[in-house]
């Protein structure tokens, strides 16, 4: 019925694209595969920061520590644990033993997150104990219903009884934690208004992380980094994407080029990753991108080295459901198939698939769609749907990522539903402007943002692209009211504290609006 108005062979390529292969995930529990690691090399090297290093029976043996004082302390599988810390031994301490009590930890980086955030994410997520580091403990504001506040380090003079009332009368155990319970729950940024907390669960990420190519190849001893905000759902593929295969996590300090030197797969934005030299990692094996576009220049310089995966897929569709293994001869740099037990539709505003090849929005199915906001079943109806096209009572998520089908089956992404612009009433997407613009030789980089009504304004990487020629090469390949009105090289681009390009600070760059703090970014181009 969903597929009758299409031709008898976009009905059969519908089904052949679009959904991933069925293959077995080996545990339900994306802990669980951390602890067979703890068990088949207790001595070997799960982490290392600054110089410290943990086994994976000293990280086990704390975390269950941990797990233990939890349970006593009340914590429940359904609930969830604050986990406010910077990059560190701890948080990992922190992290598997949440994940052990049976509860969905709850990550923010104490270091950047304002009190506010804090205040939102703790009562939006019912937090009534939260997990931090000792020097950061005055940073984290208690308001009503947090019970404990802990320090990770103290775990060793935790009391052990911290209020019998909270434990079970009888002492029995309670039950641990099933495949559809949370694993964790990530806030999204918050740039288009309040911060949305997702609940995603261990049928979820164990589904991603446990099979290939989420996997990465990563196994025993290969060397991970872990260089990405722990809000950010990325860093959950850096961190249970190592443990749960053997791997070292390798936590960086203020350096990330220095991490990467020694890591032999990086997870990263497309942001991050331009800031690291491909020449200075001759260790890496496999590079995987994802989270904004990525720039064919860059996909190319380090798939000349290392296996390159591009990758897409927003948090509520668990870190990625779609990867393609990138080759510099490729024609297309393509965000490749869906990932296993998951499907992805290209669907019209009726949600009916359109012709294959034909331009519409990808909507994800199968075992990525998590479990829901947070308090917002209103935000959560508009967003999931049931899937008619595996039924079965699954849900399908609408991603606002616009894209087609390769006549290969590979998927094209071509930007937001949410990032059109109407430029002199014609509907652009910025981003097939600054692809033409990173063609343009010598362009690493680049980004291009509604200006006002009439203009749009690109801004390059490096600082000595010349923005006349690169004008001309939009004016060539796109419609005039396509072309940016300036274009302003730049010898680096912001970041957001994910990693992300900061278009707001971009805008204010172009505009010399004051910046959050009254500061003047200044003025430049037309």
């Amino acid at each position: 019925m969903h597929l009758d108005h299409l031709t008898p062979r976009d009905r059969e390529l519908f089904r052949r694209f679009g959904h991933g292969p069925v293959v077995p995930v080996p545990h339900a529990l994306v802990h669980h595969a951390f602890e067979q690691q703890a068990l088949a090399t207790p001595g070997a090297v799960a982490a290392e920061h600054r110089g410290a290093t943990l086994t994976y029976a000293e990280l086990d043996r704390r975390a269950d520590r941990l797990a233990a004082w939890l349970r006593r302390a009340g914590v429940r599988p359904g609930d969830r644990v604050g986990l406010f810390v910077r990059r560190s031994i701890p948080m990992l301490v922190g992290l598997l033993g949440t994940l052990k009590a049976g509860a969905a930890y709850v990550p923010q980086d104490i270091g950047l997150a304002p009190a506010a955030q804090l205040r939102h994410v703790i009562r939006t997520a019912a937090t009534r104990v939260v997990l931090t580091q000792r020097e950061y403990a005055h940073r984290v504001p208690l308001p009503a219903g947090v019970r404990h506040l802990v320090a990770l380090e103290d775990l060793d003079r935790l009391d052990r009884h911290p209020d019998e009332r909270e434990g079970h009368a009888d002492g029995a155990r309670p039950r641990g934690a099933r495949p559809d319970d949370g694993c964790y729950v990530l806030f999204t940024s918050g740039t288009t208004g309040r911060p949305n907390g997702v609940t995603v669960t261990h049928r979820n990420v164990a589904n991603i992380l446990l099979t290939e190519p989420g996997s990465l190849g990563i196994g025993p001893g290969r060397r991970v980094a872990q260089i990405l905000n722990i809000a950010f759902d990325m860093a959950a593929w850096e961190i249970l994407g190592c443990l749960s295969h053997g791997g070292t996590l390798v936590i960086r300090g203020k350096d990330i080029g220095e991490t990467a030197r020694t890591a032999e797969v990086l997870i990263a934005t497309p942001t991050v990753l331009a800031a690291i030299d491909p020449a200075a990692c001759p260790r890496v094996r496999a590079v995987a991108v994802a989270g904004e576009p990525c720039p064919r220049p860059l996909a190319d310089r380090w798939a000349r080295r290392c296996a390159f995966h591009n990758a897409c897929g927003p948090t509520e569709t668990t870190i990625v459901n779609t990867m393609q293994r990138h080759h510099p001869d490729a024609e297309l740099l393509t965000i490749g198939r869906p990932t296993p037990n998951n499907t992805v539709y290209v669907l019209d505003e009726r949600r009916r698939p359109v012709p294959i090849g034909e331009v519409g929005e990808m909507w994800a199915g199968g075992d990525c769609v998590s479990a829901g906001y947070l308090g917002d079943d209103a935000l959560t109806a508009e967003r999931y749907a049931p899937d008619p096209y595996l039924g079965g009572g699954r849900r399908m998520f609408r991603t606002r990522d616009l894209g087609r089908w390769t006549p290969d089956g590979e998927l094209e992404h071509l930007g937001r539903t949410d990032d059109q612009v109407k430029i002199r009433g014609f509907r652009v997407e910025p981003d097939s402007v600054s692809a033409v613009l990173e063609s343009v030789p010598g362009c690493t980089r680049a980004v291009t943002l509604r200006r006002d009504a009439r203009r749009l304004v690109s801004f390059v990487c490096p600082q000595d692209v010349d923005p006349e020629a690169a004008r001309r090469a939009v004016a060539a390949a796109l419609p005039y009211y396509c072309v940016p009105s300036a274009v302003l090289p730049l010898a680096t681009l912001p970041e957001t504290d994910r990693g992300k390009i900061d278009k707001e600070a971009l805008l204010r760059l172009a505009t010399g609006d004051p910046g959050p703090r009254g500061e003047r970014v200044g003025a430049v181009g037309a």
